[in-house]
């Protein structure tokens, strides 16, 4: 479960990155209602990377059947869900706004599948 360590790595440093560069730069030339969906893209982001990164880990506990479905469909949320925010709060691309809830429902379903996975062990 390299892959999911990888890729959660990546993602959190890149939140990091983006919620300084939001901070620090975006905050004078974004509404604050940009700002906001900035800020909503990048902390969802953080969070589904920690997703990732127990992913990862649990990857070495548990057999990859458990982690596999989970942790893609988590990856692909990450990018529709904070991908979609982040081109509808940096202006021009509101249409992208349509395809954020089926990024959230991804990132639901991630963590239902990975619930029931677990489930089916007992």
């Amino acid at each position: 479960m390299k892959l999911f360590l990888l890729i959660g790595s990546i993602f959190a440093a890149v939140s990091i990155l983006f919620g300084a560069f939001g901070a620090h730069f975006l905050k004078e030339k974004l509404s604050s209602d940009q700002l906001v969906i900035f800020e909503i893209a990048t902390r969802y982001m953080m969070y589904h990377s920690f997703g990732l990164l127990i992913f990862g880990l649990l990857g070495y506990i548990l057999t990859e059947e458990i982690i596999s479905l989970p942790g893609i469909m988590m990856i692909v949320g990450i990018v529709i869900f904070s991908g979609s925010l982040y081109l509808v709060s940096l202006g021009g691309f509101k249409k992208f706004g349509m395809v954020t809830p089926i990024g959230g429902v991804i990132l639901i379903a991630s963590w239902l599948t990975f619930a029931y996975n677990i489930y089916k062990l007992s």
